[in-house]
Order: structure tokens, then sequence, then C-alpha cells
């Protein structure tokens, strides 16, 4: 009888560990598969894509139930073409880089009401499978506008932009407000490169307004801005960076950028796949949730410089400032949709 008794116990705890080994992984030791598309700037653009891509790679270094991979898009073309690969071989979400995958994305995610997607920089796709991250880069533009508005010794100071749209005018609006909010005397040169993939078209846009003057330029361009980075430092003049921290291009040129913590929300969106609670439509971030702010590296910048940058934070967190994000709000004085490069 005791000889019974003790096999029904042993089988009772056996079943109990082989219970407690499935709820416990159905709490979160599954594993999930997320891909990254690239826009045409590609992963190594030094910009938003290669910073979205390592924070994925930081997520997955973290967590050995996630892994990541990514495909690089070297036109418009390759956009469908690489998201369906990712959904041919199973991945648990599609991180789409950039609103130039809106419409490939939104048909994706049209065909394959399953499969979760997200995507930086849109937010017209209003469907339950795809999350829409966006950022308040006008906010963190203004921040360096003002930087470039105290900087310049000449007044003139310049804007190179990668495409006109909603989602990228939002960088010039700032930009422009930030740096007539620090001196209403100073000009601002702009172009609009048509491209995020062109360092040659960016080098000369910078050489051009150097000629006219300026002393501070600004990119919002992606890879077409490393070459506004490279002549900036060339002719000797400070430059500004964008999305991540672009210090260790130039670290005697690039005196500030202008964050997205793209990396943040790449990761942000995956644990929400991992954990099952992923939620569709606008995730926001902002200067006061910490997704979008001034570069840390601030070694190049005077402490007056700084503090006004504080200050101007403070107030924008507080709905104190608002900052344009539109021509219309901005009064005019930026490229317009219809506008092709000047």
């Amino acid at each position: 009888m005791k000889k019974i008794i003790a096999l029904i116990l042993a089988l009772v705890m056996a079943l109990s560990l082989v219970a407690c080994g499935s709820a416990g992984s159905e709490a979160g030791s599954e594993s999930i598969k997320v891909g990254m598309v690239t826009d045409v700037g590609g992963v190594n653009d030094k910009s938003f894509n290669q910073t979205s891509w390592e924070g994925l790679q930081a997520l997955a270094a973290e967590n050995s139930n996630v892994e990541v991979s990514y495909l690089e898009s070297k036109t418009d073309a390759d956009y469908q073409s690489n998201i369906e690969t990712f959904i041919d071989e199973g991945y648990d979400l599609i991180i789409c880089v950039g609103y130039m995958l809106a419409d490939a994305t939104r048909e994706a995610a049209e065909a394959n009401p399953d499969q979760k997607f997200a995507i930086i920089d849109d937010s017209t796709i209003d469907l339950p499978n795809v999350a829409c991250l966006m950022f308040s880069q006008a906010e963190a533009s203004y921040l360096v506008g003002i930087v470039a508005g105290m900087m310049t010794e000449t007044d003139t100071v310049g804007y190179v932009q990668g495409m006109v749209s909603d989602s990228m005018n939002q960088f010039g609006c700032g930009f422009i407000a930030g740096v007539k909010a620090a001196n209403e005397n100073a000009t601002v040169l702009q172009y609009n490169a048509n491209s995020f993939g062109d360092p040659a078209a960016g080098g000369t846009a910078a050489k051009d307004m150097i000629t006219k003057g300026a002393d501070v330029i600004f990119h919002a361009a992606g890879g077409t801005g490393n070459g506004v980075i490279e002549t900036c430092n060339t002719e000797g003049i400070y430059a500004i960076g964008v999305d991540t921290d672009q210090s260790s291009l130039a670290p005697n040129t690039v005196i500030t950028s202008a964050m997205k913590r793209v990396d943040t929300a790449a990761q942000d969106i995956s644990l929400a796949v991992l954990n099952g609670t992923f939620t569709p439509g606008v995730h926001l971030y902002s200067l006061e949730n910490g997704g979008v702010d001034l570069a840390p590296t601030r070694d190049l910048l005077p402490e007056d410089v700084i503090t006004a940058v504080e200050d101007a934070k403070a107030k924008i967190i507080a709905g104190e400032v608002t900052v344009p994000s539109t021509p219309e709000e901005l009064g005019g004085g930026l490229f317009t949709l219809a506008e092709e490069a000047a």
C-alpha cells in the first residue's frame, strides 16, 4: 500500500511540474521573429534605418526568445517583395521603416489580416493589425533650431530636407521656429533633395549654402545628410545631425542632433508582440515621454545655449510653448507638398 501511495504522489508531482512548465511557456517563454524592411536609405544610413536596426539587435541580445532580421530596399519596387518575404517566412512582426513604405504596408496588411505590422513615420494606415510609430520631431527640431540661432555668427543657417511630406515637413517647421525664437534676425536657407540616399546632393546643397553665408546647417535627410555633414566638416562650419546622435561622424563639426528614438519604438512594439499586448493605431513619442530630444553629446555647446534649450524643453512639455508642425502653423516659409527641389 505504501508503494502504491508513493507512486501516486510521484505521478501527481510529475503532472504538476508539466503543468507549471506549460504555464510558464504561455507566460513568456515563447519566441517571436521580427523582420525590419528599410527604405532606400539602407541599413547603414547612419540615421533612422540604422538606429532602428541597432535597437532590434540590442533587444535580441537581451532576449533569447526574440529573433531579428532585416531586408534592405534598394528601390521603391523592393518594398512589397521584402514585406512578402517576411510574411512567407512566418515572421510575427514586420516593421517598415519610413513613410515611403506606407502603400506597400497597407496593401500587405489588408491582404494578411493575421499578420502584425508596424510602420515608422506614417499615421495614415487605420487597420487592426498595424501600429503607427510616430514622433513629435518638430519638438526636437525646435530645440536644435535654438542651438543654430544662438550659434550662428553670420545670422545665416541652412536646412536640408530629404523629401517633402507632411511627416518630413515637421522637421523644417520646428527648426525654423526654433531659429527665429532664438534669433529673429536669422535667415534660414532651405533645400529639398528629393532623396534619402544621395550624399552627393547633400554635399552640393551644403556647399551652396556655405557660399551664401551659412555657418550652421541642419539636415533631416537620412543618408543624403551624410554628405551635408562631410561638406560642413571639410569647410569648417557647424552641422546638426538627425534621428540619432551623429557626433561620431565628425566630432568637431556636429554640435548636436535632433534625436528620434526609433530604436526605442522598435523595441517597444516588438516586446508588445512578445507579451501579447500589441495594439494598433498611433503610438506617439514626444519630448514628454522621451521619444524625441536633443542628443546627449553637448561638448561643443556653450553653457548659455544648453540652458536656453533646457528652458525651451521644459516650456514645451508644460504646454507653454506650442511648436508648429505644418507650414500653415508656421505661417509659411517652408516647402509645400507641390514644390520640387530648390
